[in-house]
């Protein structure tokens, strides 16, 4: 494996934000399926409907209906094409590097769980790039000896 994302990745490449243009670049570059595991796909498809609800109750925020239904669809398409490959984490070892991650960087870097989680998926599946817009999550993945891209 060499490439492993997380939500915000996903989030770009299946809505249309700022970091989209970047996203499907990067996509379109890579020479092989992208991997996901079943927390992302999970983390994603929450994201998405939690963003839908938001719009549901203030139409400037979130994703519209519309909009987050398709990124559902697309995404089960591509999985379902191939485009995208989940595997299989051993989830007793993310945990455990995510606590050795977590005791080592959380007290100075402000790091939330799911994030920590998605940095040791990638560790523990053997990635070498960790895809990611989210700033404080690419500073965890570097310190951990993943390259943040894109």
């Amino acid at each position: 494996m060499i490439a492993y994302p997380d939500t915000s990745f996903l989030c770009a490449l299946y809505v249309p934000q700022s970091t989209s243009v970047a996203a499907i670049a990067h996509y379109q570059s890579m020479k092989e399926p992208l991997r996901v595991s079943a927390l992302l796909l999970g983390a994603f498809r929450q994201s998405v409907r939690f963003q839908i609800f938001r719009h549901s109750r203030d139409s400037t925020q979130g994703y519209a209906r519309k909009v987050g239904l398709e990124a559902l669809a697309q995404l089960r398409s591509n999985l379902d094409a191939g485009a995208l490959i989940v595997a299989p984490a051993e989830w007793a070892d993310v945990f455990a590097i995510a606590e050795r991650i977590s005791s080592k960087h959380t007290m100075g870097g402000g790091h939330r769980f799911i994030d920590i989680l998605h940095v040791s998926t990638a560790l523990q599946l053997g990635a070498i790039d960790f895809l990611s817009f989210d700033a404080n999550q690419r500073k965890l993945a570097a310190a951990e000896g993943l390259k943040a891209k894109p």
